[in-house]
C-alpha cells in the first residue's frame, strides 16, 4: 500500500498465474513399461479435468537397415518405403487404441485422440505438442534393459531441451 496523497491509496497486487492443464500429450515408445507412465497422465487428466492425446513416434529405419533392405530387396525399396510405413503406422495406432481401451474401457472419453507419426522422437513430439497446443507432455525415462532404454532416456532429455511446454518425465523403477 502506498500513500501518495492524503486522500489517495493505491494497492499493488501481484496476481500469480496458476497454470491449467486441459490437454495432456502422453508420448510413448510402446514398450513394456508404458502402463505406469500412462497412469500418471490419467491421474493428471482426472485431477485437472483434462483430456489426453496419445502419441507414438515411429523412428526412421536408419542407414544400416535401409542398406540391408537395398541389398536383399532392391526391386521393392520404393514400395517398401511408402506402403510399409503406412502399414506400420496404422498397426501402431491400432495397438495404442487397444491399449487405451484395455486401460480405460471403451466408453471412456479421457483420451480424445490417438496419433502415430514417423521421425525423430524428441523433435516430432515437440512439433506435435506445439501443433496441438498441449499444456503438458508426459513421457517415461526408459522401457527396458536394452539399447532402446538408453534411447528413450535420451529422447526425454532432448525433449526437455527442444520443447517449450512442461514435460513430466516418469522414471521406470525396477
Amino acid at each position: 500500500i502506498h500513500n501518495h496523497h492524503p486522500f489517495t491509496i493505491t494497492i499493488e497486487t501481484n496476481i500469480m498465474s496458476i497454470p491449467t492443464y486441459k490437454t495432456i500429450l502422453y508420448a510413448t515408445d510402446m514398450g513394456k513399461h508404458m502402463r505406469p507412465v500412462f497412469r500418471h497422465a490419467i491421474s493428471l487428466a482426472e485431477k485437472y479435468q483434462a483430456h489426453i492425446i496419445m502419441l507414438h513416434v515411429a523412428e526412421p529405419l536408419g542407414t544400416t537397415g535401409m542398406a540391408a533392405l537395398e541389398l536383399y530387396m532392391p526391386d521393392q525399396m520404393d514400395n517398401f518405403r511408402k506402403d510399409d510405413l503406412k502399414s506400420l503406422l496404422s498397426t501402431m495406432k491400432k495397438r495404442l487404441e487397444a491399449f487405451n481401451t484395455e486401460e480405460l474401457g471403451k466408453d471412456s472419453e479421457l483420451v480424445s485422440s490417438v496419433a502415430v507419426v514417423s521421425g525423430h522422437p524428441a523433435e516430432e513430439i515437440a512439433k506435435f505438442a506445439a501443433a496441438k497446443d498441449v499444456d503438458m507432455i508426459v513421457v517415461g525415462t526408459h522401457t527396458n534393459d536394452s539399447l532402446s532404454s538408453l534411447f528413450l532416456g535420451s529422447t526425454a532429455r532432448k525433449l526437455i531441451h527442444v520443447c517449450d511446454r512442461p514435460v513430466l518425465v516418469v522414471p521406470w523403477k525396477k
